[in-house]
């Protein structure tokens, strides 16, 4: 399978799913053990910088089409003989791939499944809700930076009654975002969200409770004035990062998008550590980008002076100013000063 979705050669792909069905490979098995698998290893070669951004989404197609081939077998077709479940992702989330793969797994399962795809918004969910009446609801989040689209969906299906399991790694490890922000159920993976499922209802956390009544360190206003300036800070940092890093100066036209870009990702994380009141997150991602950077011949130090910068520009706020030195201080292991350089 591997080598066929690296080949681009999509008939090879999926004659070698069918083949795998024909021949008494579960489908199940073969959804999260081969594809999900594969999927799993496109996303760590293109973080190593070995495959480009096209080849990554030419091989995701590839795998999306796969389990489509391996819906349609008739070993994996199975009647209804459980409940409802609504299968989406969280608003701003277009890494639906984990998501279709929960809900194939519930088909066969025997769920009645009603599959909503990538990026589906709380007021269009819960539109779906009052038609249908699903039992549950099956949130998928591969992003930290959508918890607060999350957060929203959460509550407003508990509002009108209908539980929440979640999972994907935008949720944390172990889940941890899933509790702070009362979904119902969590699962590490769709086997275990399957297991879950079948063990009963969820017990509704606290149905119709309001976000911020959890949260109450978004009462500062940090996180929602960060999130509505990302455009102005980024635009402001960027300007500057040519005087606080010199290299830049050498960088291609696509070099310096990739650097807005960057920058970009790096509010968005700053905004979603403000809203969990988690510092942990924002620096995990400082560690996977500097990861990454390194892959592509990029110095993670080359970092630190957009860290500054947005610590200055963030001057009259402690908790963002106290997480950017705490990414500064993980990417270095050096602590910063208040000011944003290194002590």
């Amino acid at each position: 399978m591997w080598e066929s979705v690296m080949a681009f050669d999509e008939p090879a792909a999926i004659g070698a799913v069918v083949r795998a069905l024909d021949e008494g490979m579960g489908a199940e098995d073969l959804l999260l053990d081969v594809i999900a698998s594969v999927q799993g290893r496109v996303g760590r070669e293109w973080a190593a910088d070995r495959i480009t951004v096209a080849q990554e989404h030419a091989a995701t197609a590839i795998n999306d089409r796969a389990v489509t081939a391996l819906a349609l077998h008739p070993s994996a077709r199975t009647a209804p003989t459980r409940g409802r479940v609504a299968v989406a992702c969280v608003d701003g989330e277009w890494h639906a791939l984990p998501a279709r793969l929960l809900a194939e797994v519930l088909r066969i399962r025997g769920w009645r499944v009603d599959y909503l795809g990538a990026q589906v918004s709380a007021p269009h969910l819960v539109a779906h809700l009052h038609r249908t009446g699903p039992d549950v609801v099956a949130l998928s989040g591969s992003l930290a930076t959508r918890l607060p689209a999350a957060h929203a969906t959460i509550t407003a299906c508990q509002a009108v009654g209908t539980p929440v399991i979640v999972g994907g790694a935008g949720f944390g490890p172990g889940g941890r975002y899933a509790r702070l922000l009362g979904a119902d159920g969590w699962a590490p993976d769709a086997r275990a969200a399957a297991d879950a499922l079948a063990g009963g209802p969820l017990p509704q956390v606290r149905p119709g409770h309001q976000a911020i009544d959890d949260l109450p360190h978004l009462k500062d206003q940090e996180y929602t004035l960060v999130a509505r300036s990302r455009p102005q800070l980024v635009g402001s940092v960027f300007g500057q990062l040519a005087d606080a890093y010199p290299a830049m100066r050498a960088y291609t036209e696509a070099q310096r998008e990739r650097t807005a870009e960057d920058l970009s990702h790096i509010v968005e994380f700053l905004a979603a550590a403000l809203y969990t009141g988690d510092e942990d997150l924002f620096c995990g991602f400082l560690e996977w980008t500097a990861g990454v950077l390194d892959a592509r011949g990029v110095p993670a130090a080359s970092l630190l002076p957009a860290l500054e910068l947005l610590g200055r520009e963030l001057q009259d706020f402690p908790r963002a100013t106290a997480t950017l030195r705490a990414g500064a201080a993980r990417l270095t292991r050096t602590p910063l000063t208040p000011a944003g350089t290194a002590e």
